[in-house]
């Protein structure tokens, strides 16, 4: 008899776990807040690339890769570190020829339903094909991808279920605090 109480309990707890799991960001829902944390958003963002962006009128492929995601101990900015690949005419993008890091708040976009970079800055660059430093051209191309990223590429989107819980509660301001991501929910 004790053996079957014991398989129950464990069953129960079980099928509490999965239905916790399978919530994701519903997780978070407390109040007037919805908490995401970072590995959501690398989940996210790991089904999204490799990308292959085609610039200067396709005389350039920038491929990004490989991105990772972190909240710093203490920050209010995320930071995205993410290889990255150049391809000219005959020659390929799809191996890393370097990395970049971006800092950025972020801020919920209704046209998209996700969560967007905010005011991304381009933190650090090393590309050794280069000679380490990269030129003019090469952070003129990576500005220009990340503004175009920002302004059309969620880093995170909501999920049916969540929007459905959200209910007619209006997205207010997005914060990073304590090594979550909190969007604050207006009545």
């Amino acid at each position: 008899m004790r053996g079957l109480r014991q398989w129950m309990v464990m069953a129960a707890i079980a099928g509490m776990l999965a239905a916790c799991s399978s919530l994701d960001a519903l997780g978070g829902l407390l109040g007037n807040q919805v908490a995401f944390t970072a590995p959501q958003l690398q989940g996210y963002l790991d089904k999204r690339f490799p990308r292959d962006y085609e610039k200067l009128g396709g005389l350039v492929t920038l491929t990004v890769l490989h991105p990772r995601l972190s909240i710093p101990q203490g920050s209010h900015r995320l930071r995205l570190d993410f290889d990255v690949g150049f391809g000219t005419l005959g020659r390929g993008s799809a191996n890393p020829a370097g990395h970049f890091a971006v800092a950025s708040g972020l801020r919920f976009e209704p046209r998209t339903l996700g969560l967007h970079l905010d005011q991304p800055t381009l933190e650090s660059v090393d590309v050794p094909t280069l000679g380490g430093a990269m030129n003019g051209t090469g952070r003129e191309l990576i500005n220009r991808w990340l503004a175009d990223y920002a302004r059309d590429e969620p880093v995170y989107k909501f999920d049916d279920s969540l929007l459905q819980r959200l209910g007619a509660r209006r997205i207010g301001a997005t914060t990073i605090d304590n090594g979550l991501v909190v969007v604050h929910l207006d009545h």
